[in-house]
Parts: C-alpha cells; structure tokens; sequence
C-alpha cells in the first residue's frame, strides 16, 4: 500500500507562513499557496482530483485547527460540516478526543499514540487505496524522516513567504527521485519517489 503525500510549498521551501491562527489557517501570507488551486482549479484538475483519492488520509493537530493544548469540543475542523476528504483522517495529537463524525465520509479519529499507531490504523481502513499524509509540515517530516513515505508530491507555488514553516529542514538525508514535473502559471508540481 502506497503511503503519499500532498504538500503546498513556497519557492523558498516553506509549507506554511508564520503565526498560523485562525484568521490565517496557512499563517501570515500563507494563502499565497493555495491560489492555483482556487484560482485556476480547471488548469489544475488532475492534481486536485488525485489529492482526494486517499483510502485514508493522517495530519498534525495543527493542521486540523488552530488550538493547543486541551480540546475545544465546539472546533471541529477548518472545512466546515463536509470536509473535502471523504475518507477516515486520523489527527496525531497529544490531548485525547472522541471520534468527530462529519458528513461525506470524513471520520476525525484522535490517535495519541504516535506517527506508527496513525499509520497501523489508516491502513487498516484504507483498503486497496493509498495513505495520504495530508500535513502540515512538522508531521510530513516526521513521517519522512522516520522512511514512512513512499511518493512526495511538491506543489511549488509561484511565491516566496521569506518565513514560515520549512517542509524539509533537517532532512539532508532524505534521497528523492523526480518521477514528474508539470509546470503551470501559477504552480509546478514535481512528484518524487522516495528512494530507501
């Protein structure tokens, strides 16, 4: 089973800018990433689609909210009733929590027990389909430097934070093959394998 992951990055290597809120989800300036994807979604389709083709999908607290510490049992994601992944999302998180049910398919299971314990779980619901680690940074890289992920795919936007969240620092080991390049006005993605 194929274990992805999808990341939005600046041309200076940043997956998100600084003083992630909750008026600012990608941080200050962070929504600078995202344009491609709102801005020519058509231009973009096929890259969009394959984001959402996960049997299972696992992320980082933060990326699921703004919050630290304790719960807030009113917050229950950034994407509203119906989040875009229609498919089981485990959130690694410190802090436990019941099981967030939202419509389209989407389960938030709250697993406290680390980047493996994610990984047991969303493959054993994932089926035949592929494990998307969807983010943010912090967890990309734990999984990568732990050799957990199989294909990385770069969205590199036509933009430069200067700070931020950095998607590859302190992985110099990481050894990564270019399967793909599209490049687009506002975004190339590059597709990498994952060489061990």
């Amino acid at each position: 089973m194929t274990v992805t992951c999808d990341m939005m990055v600046s041309e200076d290597g940043y997956a998100a800018g600084v003083n992630q809120s909750l008026q600012h989800p990608l941080g200050e300036d962070g929504e600078r990433l995202a344009r491609w994807r709102f801005e020519r979604p058509d231009e973009n389709a096929a890259e969009i689609a394959a984001i959402a083709t996960a049997g299972a999908c696992i992320m980082g607290r933060n990326m699921f909210g703004p919050g630290r510490g304790e719960w807030d049992d009113e917050w229950t994601g950034w994407w509203g009733d119906d989040p875009p992944y229609h498919a089981p999302v485990f959130v690694l998180t410190h802090y436990p929590r019941a099981p967030l049910v939202m419509q389209g398919g989407t389960t938030f299971t709250f697993v406290t027990a680390g980047i493996l314990a994610a990984l047991e779980q969303a493959r054993a619901v994932a089926g035949h389909r592929e494990v998307a680690i969807a983010g943010g940074a912090a967890t990309a890289r734990q999984f990568l430097s732990a050799g957990l992920i199989d294909e990385l795919r770069l969205h590199v936007a036509a933009a430069v934070l200067g700070a931020g969240e950095p998607l590859l620092a302190g992985l110099e080991h990481l050894n990564l093959e270019q399967v793909s390049s599209v490049e687009r006005e506002l975004v190339t993605h590059v597709t990498y394998r994952v060489v061990r």
